[in-house]
């Protein structure tokens, strides 16, 4: 029997975030040697990296920094929230939005083929962990915006890592309104920063459905045009950031609460972990 104790289990597991019996069966063929276990889970895990390809990641984190005027966030997703929880999967990426404040990439592809200070890309740092944690890991979305910038992000629970992520660059600083305008989006899930940004075949599909719908609650025709214009109009102001009442006091627009502080919104990125 090989010579490894219960903490050397445990210690192998944290390391990897592989199974317990994964882990068992690794120290086992390895005679007990930690570092020799390490690299039979790496290296069976590798081999199923692409028998994990077609498999779903609605699990993850969002991480982001700010530093000065540039501000960056990524979605990084797996299957399981076990994984999600793990140290190691909080640790990658956390070396990964490093990498993204060097590497300044938009492009998720882009990103992906980028080198690392390791020398190595990105997609190879993701497959060691696709095989040492044992599940399908992937990178979904990157945002890199320069402001000033505001950033939240938001624990759906307690013992997840964030799973709601926002920047916003602003076109002055405002440190405290960024923060809430970030805040608010966080919660409200605009598409857009003004109406004038939410694109015209949008619109039209809308108008589509609103006026399915009048004639299928059996509205007057005589009525139809403002009924239909009325629900495009909320659809719009529902969308559209600077229109939404604001979170923190629904008596005024996210507008009017830019224009008291002075600046604007140029852009904002929101990710949500599986979305």
């Amino acid at each position: 029997m090989a010579n490894y104790t219960a903490d050397d289990v445990k210690r192998l597991r944290e390391a990897t975030a592989a199974g317990m019996l994964d882990c068992k069966k690794a120290l086992d063929e390895a005679d007990g040697d930690y570092d020799k276990a390490l690299d039979i889970i790496r290296v069976k895990g590798l081999k199923g990296v692409t028998k994990r390809e077609g498999r779903l990641t609605s699990n993850g984190l969002v991480v982001a920094r700010v530093s000065g005027d540039l501000g960056v966030m990524l979605e990084l997703n797996c299957e399981t929230d076990f994984v999600a929880k793990g140290e190691r999967f909080i640790a990658l990426g956390d070396e990964l939005v490093d990498h993204l404040q060097a590497a300044k990439s938009a492009d998720v592809e882009a990103f992906l083929a980028s080198t690392m200070s390791n020398g190595k890309t990105v997609q190879a740092v993701l497959d060691e962990g696709n095989a040492t944690m044992g599940e399908k890991i992937e990178v979904r979305n990157v945002a890199v915006i320069e402001g000033p910038v505001g950033l939240y992000l938001h624990k759906t629970s307690p013992d997840l890592p964030p799973q709601v992520g926002v920047l916003v660059a602003l076109a002055k600083e405002a440190v405290e309104v960024g923060k809430d305008v970030a805040q608010h989006i966080a919660a409200f899930a605009p598409k857009f920063v003004h109406r004038d940004d939410v694109p015209a075949d949008l619109i039209e599909n809308e108008r589509r459905v609103a006026e399915a719908t009048a004639r299928e609650e059996g509205k007057p025709e005589a009525a139809l045009s403002k009924i239909i214009e009325g629900r495009v109009t909320g659809f719009v102001k529902e969308v559209s950031l600077l229109e939404q009442a604001f979170a923190k006091d629904a008596k005024k627009t996210v507008q009017q609460i830019l224009d008291e502080a002075g600046t604007a919104v140029k852009k904002f990125h929101r990710f949500r972990v599986g979305q």
